[in-house]
């Protein structure tokens, strides 16, 4: 069982940087592969990022690439998302949630953390 717990959300303006950290427990964190979701009002729950088990590998949303950056440490049992130039489409409420190997996919998420960015 893994529990993750974001943080890092807040009010920003348009144009503005935050970052974002999920926090996992659980001594296999380094073996996960981890993304991050996003949810709008009225919207349905979209991929924004992910990043393999070593960090290696990253992929992005189109709608974010170029402005946001996935990167995890894996001696903290921490992944991050920097997201820069925000824009007021990016407001939503972002989940973190980890993909275990053999899993069926993303087995495990966290409570979320709200991004508002305003105009």
């Amino acid at each position: 069982q893994v529990q993750l717990v974001e943080s890092g959300g807040g009010l920003v303006q348009a144009g503005g940087s935050l970052r974002l950290s999920c926090a996992a427990s659980g001594r296999t964190f380094s073996s996960y592969a981890m993304g991050w979701f996003r949810q709008a009002p009225g919207k349905e729950r979209e991929f924004v990022a992910a990043i393999s088990w070593s960090g290696g590998s990253t992929y992005y949303a189109d709608s974010v690439k170029g402005r946001f950056t996935i990167s995890r440490d894996n001696a903290k049992n921490t992944v991050y998302l920097q997201m820069n130039s925000l824009k007021p489409e990016d407001t939503a409420v972002y989940y973190c949630a980890a993909d275990p190997p053999g899993g069926s996919w993303y087995d495990y998420w966290g409570q979320g953390t709200q991004v508002t960015v305003s105009s």
